[in-house]
């Protein structure tokens, strides 16, 4: 009987093995290690519930490289992954790697678009628009104009390229100029030195844009720590903590949001059906376009509760 009992045993675990190996995987990659990611994941796990056939997952690379990412995508390949979401590092450099993710993998892009690559459609912002609410930001704060500093990580990538361009035609013929734009490569330390230096070498800078998640962090930060903040204005995107605060308090003028768990929960839904076969989730221009919100001092704390709820955090 005891034989009968663990042979039992035995063949549910078999059964239980096999039908995990038989769900195929999605994976979303982002591009680097950021608290922005949370609410990505957040979207991940949701979607997760409803697609019980499916292992999901949202993975980072070791390194925000070009090439570790490549090494990461290639793992997923090899490991069989039936579709990725990926937030390409720099796509101009990556599209033999993309376009060799496409041809044995469903392959969406995220955050930052890859379009000349064989991805079958891009979910996220349009950070051209996203940019042009910064400029809105920025307008309403400066009305009698100014000088920005403008601080991101890849400048490379079509998510930075495209939000500048967008926060230059936001500002277009007014007092407002953007000097400059100095980059970080996803290096939070070297993203404050970024801020310093600008304190130090261009005392007539009276507005700094943080086109990343964490660089607005590391501008407020810097500001405090050097005695300015309140007295230079800021604008942000996305919503860490404490850019989140520091519209609260009125020392960042505001801050253009994303919709990441859209995202993860959208973005995973929909690869799964085009693996089933349903490719009438896909636009004609391929795009789908998730819109991004201005957060001020006005609507922070509901938006605030609101993702905190999404990310079961209280």
């Amino acid at each position: 009987m005891r034989n009968l009992v663990l042979a039992g045993v035995a063949a549910a675990l078999l059964c239980s093995t096999a039908q995990a190996a038989d769900k195929k995987a999605l994976v979303f990659v982002v591009n680097g290690a950021s608290d922005f990611w949370k609410s990505a994941e957040a979207g991940v796990k949701k979607a997760q519930a409803e697609l019980p056939n499916y292992t999901l997952s949202l993975k980072y690379p070791e390194q925000s490289s070009a090439a570790i990412q490549n090494r990461l995508l290639d793992d997923l390949l090899a490991n069989g992954t039936a579709g990725i979401m990926v937030s390409a590092v720099d796509p101009k450099t990556q599209t033999e790697e993309l376009n060799k993710v496409a041809s044995q993998s469903v392959l969406f892009t995220t955050d930052s678009d890859a379009p000349s690559t064989k991805r079958i459609a891009y979910i996220g912002s349009s950070n051209v628009e996203a940019g042009k609410q910064a400029g809105e930001l920025m307008k309403k704060a400066l009305p009698n104009g100014g000088k920005c500093m403008g601080f991101v990580g890849l400048p490379g990538a079509d998510n930075a390229r495209e939000r500048v361009e967008g926060i230059k035609a936001g500002i277009a013929g007014t007092k407002i100029t953007m000097v400059d734009v100095r980059a970080d490569d996803i290096d939070q330390a070297r993203a404050k030195r970024n801020v310093e230096d600008t304190l130090t070498a261009n005392p007539d800078i009276n507005c700094m844009v943080g086109i990343y998640s964490y660089n607005t962090p590391q501008i407020y930060q810097a500001l405090k720590e050097g005695g300015k903040l309140g007295q230079i204005t800021v604008i942000g995107f996305d919503e860490d903590p404490i850019t989140l605060g520091g519209v609260k308090e009125g020392t960042i003028a505001g801050t253009v949001v994303q919709q990441p768990y859209e995202w993860g929960y959208q973005g995973m839904k929909d690869m799964a059906k085009v693996i089933e076969g349903d490719s009438s989730v896909v636009p004609a221009g391929k795009l789908m376009i998730i819109p991004t919100k201005l957060i001020e001092k006005d609507n922070v704390d509901a938006f605030w509760a609101e993702l905190k709820q999404r990310q079961g955090r209280k």
